[in-house]
């Protein structure tokens, strides 16, 4: 019975790759809180103070996590959104998708990093 359901979480993992299940929420609220809530906003809504500024200069608004919808297909798997796709996004910026070059790259972000930011930006989904 308890080789049946590790088999079961280790296949969710390969057919389930938008669901984050390594992350740490409160990491990555840690991490959020350090590098993006300056464009983000502290609720993940595009409305911190830089990203404010920037929508008033008449760059695109940042990404408002609450909403669920994200852009990029960035490893072209048909789903826009993917755990792959928003590390892709963090880690090379939106620029290199057709997205905003606003969206900096943030490099040096370990695997944990990028798993626990994924986990958290997941938990503002209303």
């Amino acid at each position: 019975m308890v080789r049946i359901f590790a088999l079961t979480i280790l296949i969710a993992a390969f057919v389930m790759p938008s669901v984050s299940m390594a992350g740490d929420v409160a990491a990555g609220k840690a991490k959020f809180d350090e590098l993006c809530v300056s464009c983000h906003g502290p609720g993940g809504k595009g409305d911190g103070p830089t990203g404010l500024a920037l929508a008033a200069a008449g760059q695109p608004a940042p990404r408002d996590f609450t909403v669920g919808d994200f852009a990029f297909d960035t490893d072209g798997d048909g789903t826009k959104g993917s755990d792959a796709d928003l590390k892709a996004v963090i880690t090379k910026g939106a620029l290199v998708f057709g997205g905003s070059a606003m969206m900096a790259p943030v490099m040096g972000l370990s695997e944990a990093d990028q798993d626990n930011l994924v986990a958290f930006i997941r938990s503002l989904k209303q």
